[in-house]
């Protein structure tokens, strides 16, 4: 794609949607932590109905160790592979307590260093929590980079290193968020709903959806 069309491409993502937000519920830098962890190979609803009761009780890493594993557990059990999430969310607090103040650092190497914290997880703790310029690439923006040709990769850190590059620096605080939520219910997995796309015009991904009969 070339950068016009980039630049059209984000345009019209951000007059649909100026001030887009992350869909999990938090309170804190903290609990946006926490509730990213959780969030691996789930969904943004199914978390958000552990952490609605959760975080009404635990906001801080002290309060987290306090609850400990098996009290964690009762919460997010919903969750898939919550055994493993209780485990680093505990290990991962008690290393915020005992290195960073009980506070979430703002730094990426920092951050990939607490268990359960990969490089996606980091970056999207570091746009939301902190206003970094960001990208996450999960499922979703791997789909909308490949099929639009927006930024074409084999893995995760290709799409994200061809993102990097190709976003104008003007987008690059929320692109992390329009590319999310319009693979999430627009360019969707099964199947796209061209007919309803905002920026169908400058993709590759051929042939175009119709919309359904009525």
């Amino acid at each position: 794609m070339k950068p016009a069309a980039i630049h059209e491409f984000y345009r019209r993502l951000a007059e649909l949607n100026p001030e887009p937000a992350s869909e999990l519920e938090y309170v804190n830098p903290y609990t946006l932590l926490v509730a990213v962890v959780l969030s691996a190979q789930a969904t943004d609803v199914g978390v958000n109905k552990a952490t609605g009761p959760l975080f009404k009780v635990v906001d801080s890493p002290e309060k987290m160790v306090a609850l400990g594993e098996t009290g964690l557990k009762g919460y997010i059990k919903t969750i898939g592979l919550f055994n493993t999430k209780a485990k680093n969310v505990i290990a991962l607090s008690k290393l915020l307590i005992e290195k960073h103040g009980s506070k979430v650092p703002r730094d990426r190497e920092l951050l990939q260093e607490l268990p359960g914290v990969g490089r996606k997880t980091a970056n999207v703790v570091l746009n939301v929590a902190f206003g970094e310029p960001t990208i996450a690439v999960d499922t979703h923006i791997f789909r909308v980079g490949n099929r639009t040709g927006l930024a074409p990769g084999k893995t995760p850190f290709d799409v994200e290193e061809k993102l990097e590059k190709a976003t104008p620096a003007a987008f690059k605080r929320h692109a992390h968020h329009w590319l999310i939520l319009h693979g999430r219910y627009i360019c969707k997995a099964r199947k796209p709903d061209c007919w309803r796309c905002a920026v169908a015009a400058f993709c590759k991904f051929k042939p175009k959806t119709k919309a359904p009969k009525a």
